[in-house]
Order: structure tokens, then sequence, then C-alpha cells
């Protein structure tokens, strides 16, 4: 896995202020993507142990209030391990923190993987331009859901995030 950039403060994906990282790699190439420059699975930097120390570190402030993983295409197959090898990470050293992510995969596609457990909002399905809103909290397109991970899972259905 590979991966664009982090930002050490960032409060423009999720509430508060917040780390966010952009893994590199997405095969959805959605029209008018807001990051085309994260497509490409070979661009950016390596994804490793070094990366989620310096992305733990990073969240070891009381000020930041959780993490955000955007992409490129964090749950694609490609990227899913190292997101959910950064996100089991990250709960274990800050339960109490939040974790968002971004994707153009549904719910229903990624409900028994592993890494939805460690996942506390799913912004989920793909960006579509003919939908844009920019009125819209969190996400990008009328078609896209702010979903609430953990009631979603202990509902055994679709809890929209307030």
């Amino acid at each position: 896995m590979r991966y664009n950039k982090i930002r050490k403060m960032d409060i423009s994906n999720g509430p508060g202020v917040r780390v966010s990282i952009f893994e590199q790699g997405c095969s959805f190439n959605c029209e008018q993507c807001f990051n085309p420059e994260t497509h490409d699975f070979c661009g950016g930097k390596e994804f490793n142990e070094e990366t989620i120390n310096r992305v733990l570190k990073l969240c070891d402030n009381k000020n930041i209030r959780g993490l955000s993983i955007l992409g490129g295409e964090p749950l694609h197959p490609k990227n899913i391990n190292g997101t959910e090898e950064l996100a089991k990470a990250f709960k274990e050293k800050f339960p109490e923190k939040d974790i968002w992510v971004w994707s153009g995969f549904q719910y229903k596609d990624l409900k028994n993987r592993e890494v939805l457990k460690y996942i506390d909002v799913l912004v989920d399905g793909l960006y579509v331009d003919k939908l844009r809103n920019p009125k819209l909290k969190w996400k990008g397109s009328e078609n896209q859901r702010v979903i609430d991970v953990k009631k979603s899972l202990n509902n055994d259905d679709i809890v929209i995030y307030e």
C-alpha cells in the first residue's frame, strides 16, 4: 500500500481538529474527483510501520479529536489491509478518539470486513458529480451517506450519523 499525504491538523474532514491520511490508489476515478492525484496505485509514498507510528505520534495530542482516512480509496482490496492495520493501532492507543473513513464502496459490501470494527463513521458511496451539493456536511454528493458504523453494526441496519 501507498499513501499520498498526511495532514497533521485538518478541520475539513470530520468534526474537530483531526489528523488525516490520504491513501494512494483508486480504481473508481469519479468524474470531478477532488483528489485525482491519489488515483495511481504506484504514486505517493510507501506505507509502512514508520507511517503508522508517524500518524499515531501526530494523534497523541489532546487537541486532536480523531483520525480521518481518505483517498484514493482506503477500502480498495490493495489498501484495505493497511487501512485496517492503521485503524487497529489507532484504536488500541486512542480508544476515546474516533476514526472517519471515506469510501466509494457501500456499507453493505463492507459489512463483514474486519476493518469496520475499528471505524466509527463511514462516508460511503461514489462521488457523483451530477449530485454534487456543496451544502452537504462531510460528503460531496447527495447519494453518499454518513454512517454511524458502531450503531449500524449493533442494530444490523444502517444508522445515519447525527
